[in-house]
């Protein structure tokens, strides 16, 4: 079957994880995603956190599945030729490299427009061009902090936290992906020509806490956030304050023990309560009185004991696994989730068999478990192939550029690839 996003050539210039989640992405889809990495090297994550030696690390291959490895030492004659002729026969270039080091290549975009006026060159960058900051570095958790997460995140009395899910990295990459598909589909209707496209870590941090920056609106306004923790009885300063596990869109919400959480650290739910389930919450947990009382019946009259009830729903859950507690819930139509793990999603037959998670063959590690595609389709099914060893496609992308095994040979020897 054809795929949605075959005949589309990318030049992958990234390493680490915003970049190669944004390319993996592409990948899945249908594109030809060349990874190019330096000889001897490539991307510095084979090598991070690994788990057998000399083998290419999980960093690399749940990031990296579905592309070719082309080794190609660009500080070379040779290697610029062949990153011109790449160029040439490509659509989109995508870089998250410091700040002017395409440019220090050789590679400016006034040249790679003249190579090719439908390129397009898509970065992840730092901050925003023009940002104060725009030369600062950063990473995962100092991308989460500079977009407003980190302050937002944890409880009010302690300090500002990251999260574990990559608000930074993956996040950002999939909103490069969107940006390059987007660019495609304009150079369609705009007569073939390219454009550069541009996303900022902090930019993608600070998209996802729209609604913190709706709340410090709302608070710069009024002086208070009803649906905070610290209301009624706490105190608000200027700014939106940590809210804990509450649940930030207006209706209330915590994450509640349940059997075994003294020696299971995860042993939990997340309980909701909306307006409309209330009266089946009162019913599931054995509390029909509260329906119709006016100290209850209402979500501000129930402001002030929001802690009261959710200890009352906790001494409901004391007998209760998180898994026992959700099947009796879901039947109330109450929103509620348990607290999964990284093992038990990993293990999760319902995740296996939409291929959320995914089993995946290496050549040299055998098989591993990679998240696969988020995005479900009618008339697509998402292949997910192992990561490439490096320099793997080599020959064969030279082979396209139109090198001959004497041209190829050549280029080894002169270690430009």
């Amino acid at each position: 079957m054809t795929k949605p996003l075959e005949g589309i050539k990318i030049i992958d210039f990234t390493h680490v994880q915003a970049g190669p989640a944004c390319t993996q992405l592409l990948a899945w889809y249908g594109a030809d995603v060349i990874k190019v990495e330096r000889p001897g090297a490539g991307d510095v994550t084979r090598s991070q956190l690994r788990d057998i030696p000399g083998v290419d690390a999980l960093y690399f291959t749940m990031l990296n599945s579905n592309k070719k490895s082309l080794t190609l030492d660009t500080k070379t004659p040779e290697g610029k030729e062949v990153l011109t002729r790449l160029i040439k026969q490509s659509d989109v270039l995508v870089e998250n490299f410091g700040p002017g080091a395409l440019d220090r290549m050789g590679f400016t975009w006034e040249h790679i427009r003249e190579l090719n006026p439908g390129m397009i060159v898509a970065s992840v960058k730092g901050f925003s061009d023009g940002h104060h900051y725009e030369d600062l570095k950063v990473y995962e958790n100092v991308a989460q902090c500079a977009g407003g997460a980190a302050s937002t995140t944890g409880f009010d009395d302690g300090p500002p936290t990251v999260s574990a899910a990559a608000l930074g990295d993956s996040n950002t990459g999939m909103h490069l992906a969107i940006g390059i598909l987007t660019a495609l589909h304009a150079r369609n209707r705009n007569g073939g020509k390219g454009q550069k496209v541009a996303v900022s870590m902090q930019d993608s941090v600070l998209n996802l806490c729209r609604v913190k920056l709706r709340d410090q609106q709302r608070l710069d306004r009024i002086g208070y956030l009803e649906e905070y923790p610290q209301y009624p009885h706490g105190k608000f300063s200027d700014v939106v304050p940590r809210g804990g596990n509450a649940g930030g869109g207006g209706q209330p919400g915590w994450v509640l023990k349940c059997k075994g959480w003294e020696t299971d650290p995860n042993a939990y739910i997340y309980f909701t309560i909306q307006g409309h389930a209330w009266a089946p919450i009162c019913r599931a947990i054995g509390k029909p009185e509260w329906i119709e009382d006016p100290a209850y019946m209402t979500a501000s009259a129930r402001q002030d004991k929001i802690f009261d009830i959710f200890a009352t729903i906790e001494a409901w859950l004391a007998d209760k696994t998180k898994f026992e507690a959700v099947n009796i819930l879901r039947k109330f139509d109450i929103p509620c989730a348990p607290v999964m793990t990284m093992k038990e999603l990993a293990n999760d037959e319902s995740l296996r068999a939409s291929g959320t998670i995914t089993e995946v063959d290496h050549k040299e590690r055998g098989k591993y478990l990679t998240v696969g595609s988020p995005i479900k389709f009618s008339d697509l099914k998402v292949e997910i192939t192992g990561s490439p060893l490096l320099g793997e496609h080599t020959n064969e992308v030279l082979e396209t550029l139109g090198y001959s095994s004497k041209e190829i040979a050549a280029l080894h020897a002169a270690s430009a690839v």
